[in-house]
């Protein structure tokens, strides 16, 4: 059996390999490594796959967020409404503008933000709400957007995790994930389902002006050269990362289809224990890429699992470990534990199989043999 790794990058580049090779040269060879034409390339081709007007490549997805706000307009004490069980980097640029992180509660059944605790968060000074669609699973975009519309509220997906998925709405209309809220930022890092081989991101908006904003606020603030009309950062995607993401954007449906078949036979595997309970997901629907496979081990040994994994040579990892509101630099005495039941409980229980495109069916047979035997 070929070594099981958390994310086999080296496969799916033999695969590819000659296509992006070309594409790398192609960038070396005409020593445009800034703003050349695979970023412009990598842009429209992106536009056209997720359906938005504009896509506005940059450093990476942390950068994304934060030029999204930036370009929002949102003020020193404007509140930001965000999951508390997600990755830091959320709240971090909630943080670093100056803003009032607001954290909830997620919901127990896809992990998501629970919309009660949305709607429960908003005061006056609520400005914007940032749905993370985590693991790769879209969130409630539906409710999202009608308390925003009934608050005059900004939405900024966190699609990180999740390009590639749908979103199918009350009425039946689908739309890509990051195609839905006002601005939406995106991650290019390599285990991402669309990586580079380095950093990158992306921001994601059907609306002009906004678009108009976050070009300059990307470059400096400039919309001409040495000319700086708004305060802006550097952040800039570079070609060699874009040549690199265009050879792989066709592969994306395939690569998503691989993972959720994994996550198929993950679950009917896992299943049949009481104490896991796998991912909800509609095996006909596209609404969950599966950038993670997360289980749940509900019978208080799920470290030792972990540390049972590990010594089988099967990586896991545990996403996440300690709540964003327990995290020393976002300690805040508005949170009260109780206010976070279903996060604080997951942090004990979650726990990442391996999943990636070249997962294969004797790993996936040794990965869920070996948690079974362990927890039977």
């Amino acid at each position: 059996m070929k070594k099981i790794q958390m994310v086999d990058l080296k496969s799916q580049y033999e695969k590819i390999k000659d296509t992006v090779n070309a594409s790398i040269q192609g960038v070396l060879d005409t020593n445009t490594y800034i703003n050349g034409p695979e970023v412009h390339k990598f842009q429209k081709n992106l536009e056209e796959y997720l359906g938005v007007k504009h896509v506005i490549p940059c450093a990476n997805g942390t950068d994304a967020l934060q030029i999204a706000m930036m370009g929002l307009g949102l003020k020193p004490g404007d509140e930001v409404i965000t999951a508390d069980f997600t990755f830091a980097a959320t709240v971090e640029t909630i943080a670093l503008l100056q803003l009032t992180p607001v954290l909830v509660d997620v919901d127990m059944y896809n992990m998501n933000i629970n919309i009660e605790a949305v709607k429960n968060a908003i005061t006056p000074k609520t400005k914007a709400i940032i749905p993370v669609h985590l693991f790769g699973r879209a969130a409630n975009m539906d409710a999202i957007m009608q308390i925003a519309r009934e608050n005059n509220l900004f939405v900024i997906e966190d699609n990180a995790q999740a390009i590639g998925a749908n979103y199918t709405s009350n009425d039946g209309s689908k739309k890509k994930v990051g195609a839905i809220g006002n601005v939406a930022s995106t991650s290019f890092f390599p285990s991402k389902n669309l990586g580079c081989y380095g950093d990158g991101g992306a921001i994601f908006t059907n609306d002009d002006d906004l678009a108009h904003a976050l070009r300059g606020i990307a470059n400096h603030g400039m919309y001409e050269r040495y000319h700086h009309d708004v305060v802006g950062v550097n952040s800039r995607l570079d070609s060699i990362q874009a040549a690199v993401l265009n050879a792989k954007l066709p592969h994306l449906d395939d690569y998503c289809k691989a993972r959720k078949t994994a996550a198929r036979k993950y679950n009917e595997a896992l299943s049949v224990n009481k104490n896991i309970v796998v991912p909800a997901f509609d095996y006909d629907g596209d609404d969950h890429v599966f950038h993670q496979y997360v289980i749940r081990i509900t019978n208080g040994k799920r470290d030792e699992l972990l540390t049972y994994l590990q010594n089988k040579d099967i990586p896991c990892a545990i996403y996440y470990p300690i709540p964003l509101h327990s995290q020393k630099a976002y300690l805040d005495s508005r949170y009260k534990e109780e206010d976070f039941p279903v996060t604080n409980q997951l942090v004990q229980e979650v726990i990442a199989l391996p999943i990636h495109t070249e997962l294969d069916d004797e790993q996936i047979k040794f990965i869920t043999d070996s948690v079974l035997e362990f927890l039977k």
